[in-house]
């Protein structure tokens, strides 16, 4: 059973364009509870604005967290490795940071 997961390798295909979306309606919550509040924004009704805002905030961060988290899932992908792959072979070429050098 270990021979057989060494021949998978992982592959996360998301990019922002995936998550974009999700950010602009999360923005929107954040500017319409915001806007609430400075509605109710008043001598005595202080603490209600307070309170919408926490409330709003608290309440559609799971909603955002599930939506993050199910789209990255989405978008992960086991691909066979080929016979003349090698498992320590990254797909993608990193280029090594320079190192900082004094003028």
């Amino acid at each position: 059973m270990a021979n057989d997961i060494q021949k998978y390798r992982m592959v996360c295909t998301l990019t922002f364009g995936d998550i974009y979306g999700q950010i602009v309606v999360w923005l929107i919550v954040i500017f319409l509870s915001l806007a609430s509040a400075l509605a109710l924004w008043s001598t005595s009704r202080q603490i209600y604005a307070l309170a919408a805002v926490g409330l709003i905030v608290v309440l559609s961060l799971p909603f955002l967290l599930f939506a993050f988290v199910t789209t990255l899932l989405n978008h992960i992908e086991f691909k066979p490795i080929d016979a003349t792959e090698s498992t320590r072979t990254s797909p993608v070429n990193i280029p090594k940071p320079k190192t900082a050098e004094a003028t």
